[in-house]
């Protein structure tokens, strides 16, 4: 009896480790207080960091699910800027941020391409048709490997602004208004 309580002790406190921070930014649904916080209003509604260390990289060549089923990549949308935005079903700030991602994709139609691209397994289909049944312009693009977190090393949620040739304009960590003032003057920068 005492042996099965050490070992379930001993799970239980390798279990709670886990959690625990490493650093700045090593939880993967954490939001990052925004850059330029001036007061308490603008941070609550922009929290996003803006970070501009990857500009002129070009988009990665990751295969992902577009909304028909049917593999697709950043490629095919070469010509169009695109605004991608990785989130995942379980991540509130992902979701806080979707009825604004959803309005955006309305405003600029053909200009501006939203591809919010969800960092789940396929089982989170019917989760984002239940959240999303109100939005009329976001659909389901996913990446069930989660590859381009992994691949770009980044917590969700993160939008990346690519230009109508594929390279990075700029990026945010954390969830953001996308209709806000702040969200206008970044994607003014789109071409």
């Amino acid at each position: 009896m005492r042996s099965a309580i050490s070992i379930l002790l001993l799970a239980t406190l390798a279990i709670a480790g886990c959690d625990k921070r490493s650093g700045a930014g090593s939880q993967a649904n954490e939001t990052i207080p925004a850059a330029n916080a001036a007061a308490p209003d603008a941070a609550a509604a922009d929290k996003g960091k803006l970070d501009r260390s990857h500009k002129g990289e070009a988009a990665p060549d990751i295969a992902f699910f577009a909304p028909d089923g049917k593999k697709t990549s950043l490629a095919a949308f070469k010509g169009k800027p695109v605004l991608l935005n990785l989130w995942a079903t379980w991540c509130a700030p992902c979701k806080a941020e979707m009825p604004t991602l959803d309005t955006l994709a309305g405003q600029k139609g053909d200009t501006l391409k939203v591809v919010a691209l969800s960092q789940d397994s396929a089982k989170a289909r019917p989760e984002f048709d239940s959240y999303t049944a109100g939005f009329r312009h976001l659909k389901f693009w996913l990446d069930p490997d989660t590859a381009f977190s992994l691949t770009l090393n980044v917590n969700l949620p993160t939008t990346i602004l690519y230009d109508s040739a594929g390279k990075e304009v700029w990026r945010v960590s954390g969830d953001m208004d996308w209709t806000g003032a702040k969200a206008a003057a970044l994607l003014a920068e789109a071409r």
